[in-house]
């Protein structure tokens, strides 16, 4: 442990951490600019380094791009990343009501308590939770699809109806491409790019950044209604009887984040959506989610930055990334000579727990700077939107050509944008839209591949799978629970027992 210390406290990681965590908070709070595009560009720079401080470094990026997302998530309701989506819903709804400040410090707060979390887990029990990774198969990435997709109807303050509609309409989009088992191209009318499916990140930039300029051209002169906050306002971070408050919500976040992290394919986006929903299923309030509550921003960034330890579990003990971001870290583990696995955790022993103290560390500058950050980010709030929505307008299309430097992608956001415009104007949301074209995928793939393990006894099949129980019993739970609430608060004795 002394030699861990030692190496942390050396000048060229405690650059890196600072570096690191700087560079990560931009990238992600660009839109379409992710995380695994801000290692990828950055691995480079570690060619020259020790392999602790580039490791650091590289986790760093990760934690700090995942935070970043939710700054133009909450202030111009543009995710800088899939994982800020969920953000969306209550930060920028608590921005138009003057409480930018507010939101961005639930946001710093909770991203900072998930972060460390999953650090603690990666550091403390890393073996044993890499286990539920190898437990996984199709049957359960299917019921985990299933789990998120009971959450459609209700993730917005409207129509349950509109909400399902909405969310059909991202199943159907989610659908387009080659067939996963087949082969063959379905929906793609010819169009080569299309084969490969609709690109989700230019699909949510149009339907949550590009709708929502749009909509700006035509009505506020700045996008607060009032007072956003004042440059250097201490008040920016939640109170405490705040935090005792919300304990509950994050502590359960948490843990969803870093279970989901563990998972090959799950990622930040789909914790984020299900913390959102299991914060709003458990509230006592869950009519004021969606209308700019501090919960509904809370727990998807205490869940999306706990995803970022998850992930990293997978990788070091066995090898597998659990996200894209960490499938580009692998990269930068091998350049440096190391294979993921037991020798990670014996012979370079120092290495890698350098790298995840380092990471653990990293969260917390990451509180410091974000905050920093945040108190003058506020003022993009009072911005005429004359000036603000060309701005935001060229950021959507340089982040969706960025993607894979394609125009096609382009095409894509601005026919989401317009989509996302006009369902707006009829009542419906993007947020369930989105959430089937993320989950449709893994539902259809799961499905498919647990019907040809199966060989004909599905139901069996699932039965006899504990994880697979498990997760049918929470889609239960999912699913009845609004009605079995609803029914206690219409109960005359429950509602006087309350009283």
């Amino acid at each position: 442990m002394g030699t861990v210390l030692l190496e942390l406290v050396k000048p060229d990681t405690m650059f890196a951490i600072l570096v690191g965590t700087i560079s990560g908070l931009v990238i992600g709070a660009l839109p379409g600019f992710s995380a695994t595009m801000g290692i990828a560009l950055l691995i480079p720079l570690t060619f020259g380094m020790r392999p602790a401080p580039a490791l650091i470094m590289l986790a760093t990026i990760y934690t700090a791009a995942t935070y970043g997302g939710s700054i133009s998530a909450i202030l111009l309701h543009t995710p800088g990343t899939p994982s800020s989506c969920a953000t969306t819903l209550d930060g920028y709804q608590m921005t138009l009501k003057g409480e930018a400040g507010k939101a961005l410090g639930m946001s710093i707060t909770a991203s900072t308590i998930g972060g460390v979390f999953g650090a603690v887990a990666l550091l403390l029990i890393a073996p044993p939770l890499s286990q539920i990774a190898l437990k996984f198969g199709p049957p359960e990435y299917f019921l985990l699809a299933i789990f998120g997709l009971s959450t459609v109807g209700g993730l917005t303050s409207g129509s349950v109806l509109r909400g399902l509609l909405s969310g059909l309409v991202g199943l159907m989009l989610g659908t387009i491409g080659v067939d996963v088992l087949s082969g063959f191209p379905r929906f793609t009318f010819g169009i080569i790019p299309l084969e490969s499916g609709v690109n989700f990140v230019p699909a949510m930039i149009g339907l949550f950044s590009l709708s929502e300029v749009m909509a700006l051209s035509e009505s506020r002169s700045s996008i607060a209604s009032q007072s956003a906050g004042q440059v250097g306002d201490k008040r920016i971070l939640p109170a405490w009887d705040e935090l005792k408050r919300l304990w509950k919500l994050i502590l359960r976040s948490a843990v969803i984040g870093t279970i989901i992290g563990i998972l090959p394919g799950a990622g930040g986006d789909i914790a984020s959506w299900i913390s959102y929903n299991e914060a709003k299923r458990f509230s006592k309030n869950p009519e004021k989610f969606g209308t700019g509550t501090i919960e509904g921003v809370a727990a998807p960034e205490t869940a999306n930055n706990a995803v970022t330890g998850g992930t990293l579990i997978p990788l070091l003990t066995l090898g597998i990334p659990g996200s894209a971001a960490t499938a580009v870290m692998l990269g930068g583990l091998l350049i440096h000579g190391l294979v993921p696995g037991h020798e990670l955790f014996t012979t370079y022993a120092n290495i890698t727990y350098t790298l995840i103290i380092g990471f653990l560390i990293g969260n917390i500058v990451m509180f410091f700077v974000g905050l920093a950050f945040s108190r003058y980010a506020v003022l993009v709030t009072r911005v005429s939107t004359n000036i603000l929505a060309p701005i935001i307008a060229i950021l959507c299309v340089v982040g969706s050509y960025a993607i894979n430097n394609s125009l096609f992608d382009v095409g894509v956001m601005l026919v989401f944008g317009a989509a996302g415009y006009y369902l707006k104007e009829a009542g419906f949301h993007p947020a369930p839209m989105v959430l089937g074209l993320i989950l449709g995928p893994m539902a259809e793939r799961g499905f498919r591949q647990s019907l040809l393990l199966a060989k004909g006894s599905v139901l069996l099949f699932y039965l006899t799978r504990p994880l697979s129980v498990v997760l049918i019993v929470l889609i239960v739970m999912s699913l009845t629970w609004p009605l079995v609430a609803g029914r206690a608060s219409k109960n005359p004795l429950t509602a006087a027992g309350n009283h």
